[in-house]
């Protein structure tokens, strides 16, 4: 596994500190932005614009879903 798709309630707190790991641990990012909410617009609009695009590729999550279509199937 090399890429993570990151999501949640916190967007400044918990996904920020959760994609701060996974960035120091090389893992490729996509945030799916409107899966994610923060106390206020303005918190959740400065972790997208200024820590996550720095750190992956932010997505909407239906972007993301028809990205997920493309993928080969992998084999266990």
């Amino acid at each position: 596994m090399d890429t993570i798709v990151l999501c949640g309630i916190s967007t400044d707190y918990g996904v920020e500190s959760t994609a701060r790991f996974a960035y120091e641990y090389g893992f490729q990012q996509v945030f799916a932005e409107d899966a994610m909410a923060s106390q206020t617009e303005e918190q959740h609009n400065a972790a997208v614009n200024f820590i996550f695009k720095k750190m992956g590729r932010v997505r909407k999550t239906d972007e993301i879903l028809k990205a997920l279509e493309y993928l080969p199937a992998r084999l266990p």
